[in-house]
């Protein structure tokens, strides 16, 4: 049978006239569970996953899971059961974390602001290591820390003044950010880390954004981090490993990020150069690992031509699929069984009342009424982001492991939305 391949999506392809994701038929899933529908490829994860891991054979590096891309737990059993730790930003990513079977010596806790419940249920569960983001933090946590009898093992998140050339609300390493020490307050920083008897200073630790599609950015904040961990030994504190985040973006639409393999040999090199190769490492991917493995099913409800835009309305909106209406973000749209019909110029939009939710601008489609759609890319920040808006269940997701599909999340209910509410009764 003739197999045509999606371009950036190699674990998708049309089989005849039928959309596939690895040996399943979409269509099938949308028959069986409904729509909107994740649909999450087993083997495009562990792919992109063993291009890290290639890239750093031979070396001591831990690979964490930047949960926030997408924490269900289906997702994440996968990446523990494949030796990854966990970057969680939450005790609730941490809860999932351990009810997924991940290991909590594996957990590095990042987030700019965690309360003291979240520092005392992290110090209890034994995570191997918080990701400080200011110097109030520090005090705070060795407060918690000496609290409870124990040390808090610590790394100290630097913001290292380097531009991701990302999007603006997914750049995190700018002086104009929120997260991490300023560059110029991280000596002192650290010797006073150093001196908390309730810390242990084990790392450091950089993040500079997200969907980065160019290794420059990488290779200038390595350098800065270096000169730092330099510094900071010179001041008496040593640095036992170096954490640089994650951030690697993906193919929406032509983009053309460096693979992980190769960025890496890069990153590895310049850490050889300068005496550093020997040095423990830990990295935070997120996207670059589930971004491409997952669609989202939808059905046409409704086609209404217009006099200035003709929409295509279905039945996934912007609380199934943030990243557009968040970030005016682009993903392929196309259908599980293509029509020979001649297309035209859609708008693909949800029915949320909102103007701002839309999934498509101008997208050439032969559909009707009832077809299936699938939106591609959308296997990161699209279900974590996910919300109720307008009393709206969110989806079922699916992991798709060749010819078997699993069912790893429910529909939600009506019922499931309104249980933790509570009608008062009130005097007349």
């Amino acid at each position: 049978m003739h197999s045509d391949r999606l371009p950036g999506h190699p674990h998708i392809a049309y089989l005849g006239d039928e959309l596939f994701l690895e040996e399943t038929p979409l269509s099938a899933l949308a028959q069986q569970y409904g729509t909107p529908l994740f649909v999450y490829s087993k083997t495009a994860m562990l792919t992109a996953l063993a291009a890290y891991q290639q890239g750093f054979a031979g070396r001591q590096v831990q690979i964490c899971y930047a949960m926030k891309a997408n924490s269900t737990l289906g997702i994440i059993q996968l990446f523990a059961q494949a030796g990854c730790g966990f970057d969680v930003v939450s005790q609730g990513e941490m809860t999932r974390v351990l009810a997924a079977g991940g290991q909590a010596s594996r957990i590095i806790f990042s987030g700019v602001g965690k309360t003291r419940a979240e520092m005392r249920a992290a110090l209890h569960a034994g995570v191997g290591c918080f990701n400080v983001e200011s110097e109030a933090e520090l005090e705070v946590l060795n407060e918690v820390a000496l609290g409870l009898g124990l040390q808090a093992p610590v790394s100290i998140r630097v913001n290292p003044n380097v531009d991701p050339q990302t999007h603006p609300y997914i750049s995190t390493g700018l002086k104009g950010n929120k997260f991490g020490i300023a560059h110029e307050r991280v000596v002192q920083t650290y010797q006073r880390a150093a001196a908390l008897p309730g810390l242990s200073v084990q790392g450091i630790d950089c993040h500079i954004g997200s969907q980065i599609t160019q290794e420059a950015p990488y290779l200038d904040a390595l350098d800065r981090m270096l000169d730092l961990v330099e510094a900071i030994e010179a001041a008496g504190v040593p640095i036992h490993h170096i954490d640089m985040g994650g951030g690697l973006g993906i193919d929406y639409n032509g983009e053309t990020p460096p693979q992980a393999d190769a960025l890496w040999r890069k990153l590895l090199a310049r850490l050889d150069a300068r005496g550093f190769g020997q040095r423990a490492l830990m990295i935070e991917p997120g996207r670059s690992l589930v971004g491409n493995a997952g669609v989202c099913i939808t059905e046409v409800l409704y086609l209404k031509p217009g006099e200035q835009k003709n929409f295509c309305i279905v039945d996934a909106a912007m609380n199934d699929l943030p990243r557009p209406a968040m970030y005016q973000a682009y993903h392929h749209i196309v259908p599980l069984k293509p029509r020979t019909s001649p297309p035209d110029t859609w708008e693909v939009v949800g029915p949320i009342c909102e103007s701002g939710d839309w999934i498509g601008h101008d997208r050439t489609l032969s559909v009707q009424q009832g077809d299936w759609l699938a939106v591609l890319s959308a296997g990161a920040y699209c279900m974590s982001m996910a919300s109720n808006y307008n009393t709206r269940n969110r989806a079922a997701e699916v992991l798709v492991d060749g010819t078997q599909a699993h069912l790893i999340r429910e529909r939600e209910s009506y019922a499931d939305q309104i249980r933790l509410e509570h009608l008062p009764v009130l005097t007349q």
